[in-house]
């Protein structure tokens, strides 16, 4: 399954942690990249890069200028769209349905989403009826969805790898 998330209008100075947090859950719960809107955010992008020579994996965030034109293009190339709102209907109601499908892009917004993203998405989900976090919905969307696999993934080329260990900390240098 491929999986991408589309963060709309990110703003530097406002959501740097947000959308930077979003990119890792993204990450760590499988999706291969990010694409993002609004303002360019080269620190963003490196910072992920750094993780991922740290910890393995090709996670990409990629800066797009036009995102109905990105979805138009992932529904031609027979992906579906999936925006989390809390307008949506329930993720219960429609997960078992969504895991039918082979390439999904997930849409994530910042400020007021425009309708046109709701009308142009395959499917308007929602984790609850109330507001809440982008990056909680995502993780909550990505786990229901994958059923909890994302645990078990080793991603390639890690520097360093996690130990699990009910106290403490311990990471290994793999190289």
């Amino acid at each position: 399954m491929e999986i991408s998330i589309l963060r709309l209008f990110h703003r530097v100075e406002r959501d740097k942690r947000v959308t930077t947090h979003l990119a890792l859950v993204g990450r760590a719960f499988c999706a291969s990249k990010m694409f993002y809107t609004g303002d360019r955010d080269k620190r963003l992008e490196d910072k992920i890069r750094e993780v991922n020579g740290r910890f393995g994996g090709n996670f990409e965030v990629i800066y797009v200028d036009d995102p109905v034109q990105l979805i138009k293009c992932w529904k031609e190339e027979g992906g579906i769209v999936v925006h989390l709102t809390m307008y949506g209907v329930p993720l219960l109601d429609i997960i078992d349905e969504l895991r039918n499908f082979r390439k999904i892009l997930l849409i994530v917004g910042s400020e007021k989403v425009p309708r046109i993203y709701y009308e142009i998405s395959d499917y308007n989900v929602s984790i609850t009826t109330q507001p809440h976090s982008e990056i909680a919905a995502a993780a909550v969307f990505l786990d229901r969805l994958l059923e909890g696999k994302e645990f078990y993934t080793e991603f390639s080329n890690a520097r360093y790898k996690v130990v699990p260990s009910p106290k403490g900390k311990k990471l290994i240098r793999l190289d």
